[in-house]
């Protein structure tokens, strides 16, 4: 089963989780400090809440699509690239409290899209290296990533990091 995941970032944490529990009539499956998710069952949705500063507004951190297995990452990679679209592909990440291998495309208006698969749960909140439209990035810093128009669909990781003078690791 795939599910859609909105991942926002809030200033309220605690408020968030209260509200939303309300609204899908769940509590989190998942808490650790600065970081909720829910996994809701109808409508099948992954809503991940990150902590942001004090008095800012609610906003929208990145938008996924979780699927079953690796395999399913990978065949979503390549249909992307055959779709012409630019990919950055992570594996063996530490993002969200999760160990993942995923593949990042970026939406007309610059929204970031990740189809992701969670090998393992992992102890720390970690971070991806391809962020959301402002930079931020499935955690609580900033990130380097090359610029999506620039990225060569042949190149690796490591290549693409490179030639977008990027200077952190995923």
């Amino acid at each position: 089963m795939s599910r859609v995941q909105l991942a926002l970032r809030v200033a309220d944490l605690e408020g968030s989780i209260a509200f939303y529990s309300k609204l899908f009539g769940t509590e989190p499956t998942k808490r650790r400090p600065g970081y909720a998710n829910f996994a809701i069952t109808e409508p099948p949705l992954k809503l991940v809440l990150i902590e942001g500063e004090a008095g800012e507004t609610t906003r929208l951190d990145h938008l996924g699509v979780e699927v079953e297995d690796t395999g399913q990452v990978s065949a979503a990679t390549q249909r992307l690239r055959d779709a012409g679209l630019a990919t950055f592909e992570e594996n063996d990440t530490s993002c969200c409290y999760a160990l993942q291998d995923k593949v990042w495309v970026h939406g007309p208006g610059q929204e970031p899209w990740e189809v992701y698969v969670v090998k393992a749960d992992a102890g720390t909140l970690g971070k991806s290296a391809a962020p959301a439209a402002d930079g931020a990035c499935c955690g609580t810093t900033a990130c380097c990533t090359p610029d999506e128009k620039a990225l060569d669909p042949a190149q690796t990781t490591a290549e693409a990091k490179a030639a977008a003078g990027c200077g952190c690791s995923s």
